[in-house]
């Protein structure tokens, strides 16, 4: 198991701040004394004008804009907040975020804490020790519910990542022929035997890639097969000691299987559903409700760090090489690397370029929380008998995901926001979602427990 610690900012080295980083055009000590008092309704009162004169940023200088945000009446109730993470490539952006310090310029200090389990990160997160996570979406979704947990109001600020997770079969598997769906399928068939599969929390987004995929191609999650709960770290060793057949995670020990011997890549999670939510910035809703500047203050400061890490190559490796570190994801960072820049290997002899790799930020696709994507576990909870009846899916959503939150960070980042609160998606059964009637989809699947 993996210790709890802090790790702070001065535990690491710090790499240079990249000029991509840089705030822009330092505020001036006259513009500084204008904005310190200046209240939030006065703020918007000008922003609002300038957008309507031709956009924000060419009539308030961007020092300004994100000053107002820091200063008076705005400035962050809680200055120094704890983010717990698990080792995985898609804790980047929470890193980078306080390793850059980008959180400086929003007013708060992130504090990332490493974190031994998706259960820890609950407990921790629902009482307090921690007051933001980097989270698996169904989780936040599941604790909500009181599935899974003790029940507790929560709330998801962000996405931070599409993509970049996988189901790997251990070697043995793939040497009978199981290297695919179909292949496993047809191996579980002709091979009658307990077949165990891992996921890391019950209600996760691990948890819900895996059992789509097997109810895919005919096989009940809850029915054909053994389903057990192993952290994400855990999970090459556990293969290693014959311990499971397969499993679902996050990268990047789907490559590490593969680098080690033991496994193979049978399917990715952008090829069940492309651009699929995973990971979200997660809190409680009451931390939001008495800090609602420190949670838009957070988001910004993640919300640019994603940003900063899809730039361009130059990042992306700087990024590998930080949270590679023990610190962090404690692994070498051509591991790490290899798959963020979409260089895939299946451990079969088969390589290829995938333009869906794990992405932070995509032009800003990737961030917006989505009513739709919270939705949509809620109906995979039901689909599979953790919700016992149908909730008001679109009213829960509403209360989880904080739009207005991110809208107002999104433009203090500069970000592009979606039309729409939904968002269409078909997925690898060929089946589409788009939150318009989440009762009849989620009983619609003839695989299913519910």
């Amino acid at each position: 198991m993996l210790p709890d610690r802090v790790v702070t900012p001065s535990l690491i080295e710090q790499p240079q701040v990249p000029a991509s980083v840089q705030p822009a055009n330092e505020v001036l000590p006259v513009a500084g004394e204008w904005v310190a008092p200046m209240k939030r309704r006065r703020f918007l009162t000008l922003a609002s004008a300038a957008v309507s004169a031709g956009g924000l940023g060419g009539v308030v200088p961007p020092s300004l804009q994100a000053v107002a945000w820091a200063a008076g009446s705005d400035a962050p109730e809680k200055k120094e907040v704890k983010i717990g993470f698990i080792p995985l490539t898609d804790c980047a952006s929470v890193v980078m975020a306080s390793v850059l310090e980008i959180d400086k310029k929003y007013g708060v200090k992130i504090i990332p804490t490493k974190e031994a389990s998706w259960a820890s990160v609950r407990d921790k997160l629902v009482n307090g020790e921690i007051d933001f996570a980097h989270v698996l979406y169904g989780l936040i979704y599941g604790v909500q519910m009181g599935v899974g947990g003790a029940k507790k109001d929560m709330a998801a600020l962000m996405s931070l990542n599409n993509n970049g997770q996988a189901i790997s079969l251990s070697k043995k598997l793939a040497d009978k022929g199981a290297v695919d769906g179909a292949g496993l399928a047809k191996l579980m068939a002709a091979e009658k035997r307990e077949y165990t599969f891992a996921q890391t929390f019950p209600t996760g987004t691990h948890a819900m890639w895996l059992y789509y995929w097997l109810a895919a191609h005919g096989i009940n999650p809850m029915k054909d097969a053994k389903v057990i709960t192993v952290p994400p770290p855990q999970m090459v060793a556990n293969m290693r000691v014959g311990n499971m057949d397969g499993f679902c995670v996050g990268e990047p020990w789907n490559h590490r299987a593969i680098a080690d011997g033991i496994g193979v890549t049978a399917i990715t999670s952008q090829d069940i559903w492309k651009d699929h939510p995973e990971k979200v910035l997660g809190t409680r809703l009451d931390f939001v409700k008495q800090n609602p500047n420190t949670a838009r203050a957070v988001t910004a400061a993640i919300l640019e760090a994603s940003k900063w890490i899809d730039a361009g190559l130059s990042n992306k490796n700087k990024m590998a090489d930080t949270i590679a570190q023990q610190a962090y994801v404690n692994t070498s960072r051509d591991v790490i690397i290899d798959r963020i820049l979409g260089r895939y290997q299946n451990g079969m002899g088969k390589t290829w370029d995938d333009a869906n790799h794990m992405k932070f930020f995509n032009d800003g696709a990737v961030n917006y929380p989505y009513l739709s994507d919270g939705m949509w576990f809620l109906t995979q909870h039901r689909r599979w008998g953790l919700l016992k009846e149908d909730p008001d899916y679109l009213a829960i959503a509403k209360q989880v995901n904080q739009t207005a939150i991110y809208k107002e960070a999104a433009a203090q980042v500069k970000v592009s926001l979606p039309k729409s609160d939904m968002r269409k998606s078909t997925m690898v059964d060929g089946v589409v979602w788009d939150g318009s009637n989440p009762k009849q989809y989620a009983g619609s699947f003839k695989v299913k427990t519910a």
